[in-house]
């Protein structure tokens, strides 16, 4: 199989004529002429960092748009979609911004936003960005504009690492210490767990695509996110959260600021929440109502999310605050104001949802499959011509697929596709019935002069697959994943598209090992939420045959626990001990964590006495000798190199 450094290093190419007609065919389409997008972006500007640079203790940039500067130009490049170059424009503003006296936001330092909003003696912080790094320079930067205040609260609004991961750059030890609450969303630690952590290696693999973090920023690469410009890439840490809010209609007074919240699972995230601000009769939507469709089901991979829950959230806030509120701002993109544009905007996105809803379900049982219903649906003109309802990060095309999913399952019925042959094994027999390599490439760069890319993608990534080293081959499929990137509206798929044609050219990107989970994170998750970390890298035909029984103590906590491997599963059972044990550790619940990390070792935790053994100590050895490490890295776009048992 060909190596990184035996293949093509060639660069980009330009568009194609069939692509640059259809950005003409965009800017035709669309009211470019509406520019009010760009007078809200600006609105409140009250200062900034210079370029937006971030840098970590160490001197390494976590954060910058300065690579983005070539987006100063206001006419889209034949390799961009316009409409996809506006919205990669109007994410270039950062800074800090009033939203209206006393309610403030970050935005431009994170792919999300950190809201500020001012009680009688402090400042209550709404998403705390992505890195450590970034949320104290956003800290920073509003004290710098609005004088240094203590912070009384921190609100996480939903799950996603975006929104949580820099908290320790907003609460150090001391505030911790000192009780700052930290409010969230009922059932907030249980998703951010299983959406960031249990499935953490294969979506982190997924993600570099979806956000496309390895291209070269530029006209022929990385543009934007859609919901913003990309992901940091500082430290992250989760904190649990001391109060929650279970209920809609649920209130917090916070440093005499009363909140109204509303309750959105399932959403956006399985865990979100939205609230109201009477004092400054502000609405926050979270991440569910923003200058985009969003995704129901991103490409890094999540539960699928409910759209007609989604809608209907929408309107029970139309209900609840609708005409009350003066100014809305969300989670990311920038605010609206009015009350009369505020409550067409929620209409607006309550309905995107609602259609794409309800057309998918229609369609279905007509008896069209997912591949069907994308190619078929198209939304009223209405929604259409509306900005915020533009496809930069989900779109609909992806979308009704993550509907349909929801509802029948990844199955289409046609029993062709209940149990295809894999992609190597049915690679090799395309090749052979299309009549070989030769023949394959000369049909498809027919069809690629023709600007047919959609079908050239998907032959030539059987031949791909059969003959992975094969050059001719692999440049052609890059060359047509490179048009296709050019084409899209979509963020997320130009990102797919382009790095797909960069791993072609250029194997995968060198990346460092990853590294160990921060003990922080460690500590806020439930010992039940470690256990079922263990389970899912338990090497299951390694585990045949085998039984492990361990009885768990921990001092600090008071929680017992029976570990117990048999039938090459493992599960546990809380407030219990065992009889039958071959071993029992007692130890503090942080100690445990120490070791997770790779603070220390189990041996010598034991040997410094934190950690007392009794029994055959030599089991839990055994036991992690089962254990997979998960690679940083595994190939999407051609066949794997290690076979995995």
């Amino acid at each position: 199989m060909a190596t990184a450094g035996e293949m093509s290093e060639q660069g980009p190419k330009a568009a194609s004529a069939s692509v640059v007609a259809q950005h003409q065919a965009t800017l035709k389409a669309l009211p470019f002429s509406d520019t009010r997008d760009f007078d809200d972006a600006a609105c409140g500007f009250l200062g900034t960092i210079e370029s937006a640079k971030i840098v970590n203790a160490q001197g390494r940039v976590v954060w910058s748009l300065e690579p983005y500067g070539f987006l100063s130009e206001e006419a889209a490049p034949p390799t961009v979609d316009p409409s996809l170059w506006r919205q990669s424009r109007l994410n270039m503003h950062h800074g800090l911004f009033e939203v209206v006296p006393g309610v403030y936001q970050v935005r431009g330092l994170d792919i999300a936003n950190m809201t500020l909003i001012e009680g009688d003696t402090g400042v209550i912080v709404v998403d705390t960005l992505t890195s450590i790094e970034g949320a104290r320079a956003a800290m920073e930067l509003y004290f710098k504009h609005r004088g240094k205040r203590p912070v009384v609260a921190v609100i996480f609004t939903h799950t996603h690492t975006d929104h949580w991961g820099g908290a320790r750059g907003v609460l150090g030890d001391a505030m911790q210490a000192a009780g700052v609450p930290i409010i969230a969303p009922n059932f907030f630690m249980e998703h951010a767990v299983s959406e960031n952590i249990i499935a953490g290696p294969a979506m982190l693999r997924r993600a570099q695509y979806q956000f496309g973090p390895f291209l070269a920023k530029g006209v022929h690469g990385h543009v934007d996110c859609g919901l913003g410009k990309t992901m940091a890439a500082g430290a992250v840490a989760l904190l649990r959260p001391t109060d929650l809010i279970i209920a809609t209609g649920d209130k917090r007074v916070i440093d005499g600021v009363e909140f109204e919240f509303q309750m959105a699972p399932n959403s956006e995230a399985p865990a979100e929440m939205h609230f109201f601000i009477p004092r400054y009769k502000l609405l926050n939507l979270a991440e569910n109502c923003t200058h985009n469709f969003h995704n129901l089901l991103p490409f890094r991979g999540a539960d699928v999310r409910d759209a007609l829950a989604w809608s209907k959230y929408l309107g029970e806030a139309l209900q609840m605050w609708g005409g009350k509120a003066e100014a809305m701002c969300g989670q990311h993109h920038w605010p609206v104001w009015g009350r009369e544009r505020i409550d067409s905007m929620i209409r607006e996105q309550r309905d995107l949802y609602k259609y794409a809803h309800d057309q998918t379900i229609r369609l279905m049982n007509h008896g069209l499959n997912a591949a069907e219903i994308a190619e078929t649906i198209r939304l009223p003109q209405s929604l259409e011509g509306a900005w915020h309802g533009r496809g930069y990060y989900g779109h609909i095309r992806h979308n009704v697929k993550a509907i349909y999913q929801k509802y029948l399952g990844w199955y289409d019925a046609n029993p062709v596709n209940l149990d295809p042959l894999p992609p190597v094994a049915s690679g090799k027999k395309y090749v052979e019935y299309m009549g070989g390599a030769d023949a394959i490439l000369k049909r498809a760069a027919a069809d690629f002069a023709k600007g047919e890319f959609r079908f050239v993608a998907q032959a030539v990534s059987h031949l791909v697959f059969a003959e992975p080293d094969n050059a001719a081959a692999r440049a052609l499929l890059a060359d047509t994943f490179e048009q296709l990137g050019y084409a899209a509206e979509s963020s997320t798929w130009r990102n797919a598209y382009l790095f797909g044609a960069q791993e072609l050219r250029q194997g995968m990107p060198k990346t460092p090992p990853r590294s160990s989970t921060p003990r922080e994170t460690l500590a806020a998750l439930r010992t039940e939420q470690m256990f079922d970390v263990l389970g899912v890298r338990l090497n299951g035909p390694k585990a045949e045959g085998k039984r492990i029984v361990l009885n768990w103590s921990f001092s600090d906590t008071a929680e017992t626990f029976v570990l117990n491997l048999e039938n090459s599963a493992l599960t546990y059972v809380r407030g219990a001990q065992a009889s039958d044990a071959h071993a029992g550790f007692t130890l503090a619940r942080s100690t445990l964590d120490e070791v997770i990390a790779k603070l220390t070792t189990f041996p010598d935790a034991v040997a410094a006495g934190k950690i007392k053994v009794v029994g055959d100590a030599a089991r839990l050895a055994e036991l992690m000798a089962l254990m997979d490490e998960f690679p940083r890295m595994f190939e999407i776009v051609e066949p794997k190199r290690i076979v995995v048992t």
